[in-house]
């Protein structure tokens, strides 16, 4: 018989346990961190050699845990790139007062204005300024910031971001999609002005990565900028610039946004002139896929998708000392754990209903450009993708308390993820800054498009604590950043509780007897398949 003591005692014991294998599995997770973020890899670039040492290391990684090749060449599904480069020294771009009156002003690159490599077509353009709000159109809201201005030929200027009172994931989607939507009202092109608040990478750090080469699928039924001539990002610190002699301030802007008020649209009395020589080629890269066969004959059909993508930002042009963005948490660490289930699937021997594809992706970093082409193009042919569970920068730089969760409220794997925490004694959370648009900013918005369900994780934290600070500060310091490497601090038995909670995840979704559904609610439901 058990004393109450006893009882004690051995639930102690279990926690200790618990948290002595959390830290062992953390710290089998951090040897593949170690590899694929070494400065051997010269930070992963899209179509590197690097990039190519990291595709071999995780095929034979898949191989070693028993996953079957899925690509087109064994492992490898090959994706093909279109490369652009702006060359500042032959650019320039000019802001002209309307009316010819007053001499042409020469913006300075880097610190008053970028130039969209994805975005410019390389052609000479002049047009007229027209300040659009957030340049947003959300028709199941019936908000429309382009509605009755006449845009045709013209160059938009608008504020990032969107109103306070829409729904992030409506917000996120239709940030995405406004291209779409300017590009219909006749606008040639863009300048989008940061929102300070919202900025994630501050301005000095953005202009220094401003040269890394664009890349964009090479088949051009993906290329969303066709039509526009030129894309520009203006810095916020400079913007008031922009706005003189219109009778608006961009403080004034920032005013109504945190006061949810409406943005006034007026013509900037300006012209742009652009000229911008963009040098071009072209690049192969890889996705590396695998899969499990599942072991149900009706279920073995649907698949469930594991995915993170493995490509970073390579090296810096212009620094001094480390030049390598070697992309630890962003994104070794989601390959790490694609990785980590593998081996924990293999050792279980555990046979799930449904089968797995387990993706690696190229391409995130240029607009999740490779998970776009897979999820469009899957390599497993016949394969009904039925959930994807991406892993992309969950950052698990303290203790595992509660895991935010992006798409929680859209679809049943939101129930499978709150058992499977609440089972790991973690508490979930919603997406606590849907103003950042994370839930479109990852590779699993691409599957999102193609109606899958999906989500996606980050380490949670409580405001006004200092897991917030710790978070927050990672993303000023860190993120896109140089310092993004092996001698950062990292919980590992946090790390290590995350990939438990990731199997019983993905073995809950697999081995269910219905698949994942969208809410009836969920806006995402209209792409159901």
């Amino acid at each position: 018989m058990k004393t109450a003591a006893g009882a004690v005692l051995g639930a102690t014991a279990f926690v200790v346990l618990a948290a002595a294998g959390d830290l062992a599995e953390g710290k089998r997770w951090w040897k593949h961190v170690e590899f694929l973020a070494d400065d051997k890899l010269q930070g992963r670039n899209t179509g590197s050699p690097g990039h190519k040492m990291a595709a071999d290391y995780i095929a034979a990684q898949f191989k070693k845990f028993g996953l079957q090749p899925a690509g087109v060449n064994g492992y490898i599904q090959p994706v093909d790139f279109a490369v652009k480069q702006i060359d500042e020294a032959n650019s320039k771009v000019e802001m002209i007062p309307d009316g010819g009156s007053g001499a042409p002003e020469k913006l300075k690159f880097g610190d008053e204005v970028l130039l969209s490599a994805r975005a410019t077509a390389g052609v000479p353009v002049e047009a007229e300024a027209v300040f659009v709000g957030f340049g947003l159109t959300v028709p199941d809201l019936q908000y429309d910031d382009l509605k009755g201005l006449d845009l045709k030929g013209k160059i938009v200027v608008y504020l990032s971001g969107g109103p306070k009172d829409m729904p992030g994931n409506l917000k996120s989607h239709f940030t995405a999609e406004r291209s779409k939507f300017l590009k219909a009202a006749g606008v040639i092109g863009t300048l989008d002005i940061p929102n300070p608040k919202l900025m994630e990478v501050p301005w000095g750090r953005t202009s220094a990565a401003r040269l890394q080469p664009s890349m964009s699928l090479a088949d051009p039924k993906f290329d969303e900028n066709a039509g526009l001539k030129v894309g520009m990002r203006f810095n916020p610190e400079k913007a008031e610039k922009l706005f003189a002699g219109t009778g608006h301030t961009f403080a004034e802007l920032l005013k109504l946004v945190d006061e949810d008020k409406p943005l006034p649209k007026f013509p900037l009395g300006k012209k742009f002139r652009v000229v911008a020589a963009v040098k071009t080629s072209s690049v192969e890269s890889q996705n590396v896929v695998a899969m499990l066969p599942g072991s149900d004959a009706k279920l073995k059909s649907e698949y469930v998708v594991l995915s993170a993508h493995f490509d970073h930002l390579g090296t810096a042009q212009s620094v001094e000392g480390d030049r390598i963005f070697n992309g630890a948490m962003d994104n070794a660490s989601g390959v790490a754990w694609l990785l980590e289930t593998a081996r924990r699937l293999k050792k279980s021997g555990m046979k799930p209903r449904r089968s797995l594809i387990f993706v690696a992706v190229t391409g995130e970093e240029k607009g999740l450009q490779g998970s776009k082409y897979f999820a469009g193009n899957p390599s497993v042919k016949g394969a009904k993708m039925v959930a994807d569970i991406n892993m992309d920068m969950v950052l698990p730089l303290f203790p595992l308390k509660y895991l935010e969760v992006q798409g929680l409220g859209e679809s049943t794997l939101g129930n499978d993820i709150r058992a499977v925490c609440e089972k790991n004694h973690v508490e979930v959370q919603f997406d606590k800054e849907p103003d950042k648009n994370r839930f479109i900013r990852s590779d699993q918005y691409s599957f999102i498009k193609h109606g899958v369900p999906s989500l996606a994780f980050k380490f949670g934290w409580l405001p006004g604590t200092p897991e917030e600070k710790i978070f927050k500060n990672w993303y000023t310091e860190r993120y896109h950043g140089l310092r993004d490497d092996l001698s950062q601090p990292v919980d590992l038995a946090g790390a290590g509780k995350f990939t438990q909670i990731l199997f019983d995840l993905l073995m809950r979704v697999a081995d269910a007897d219905h698949k994942p559904e969208w809410n009836s609610d969920s806006f995402f439901k209209r792409f159901a398949k």
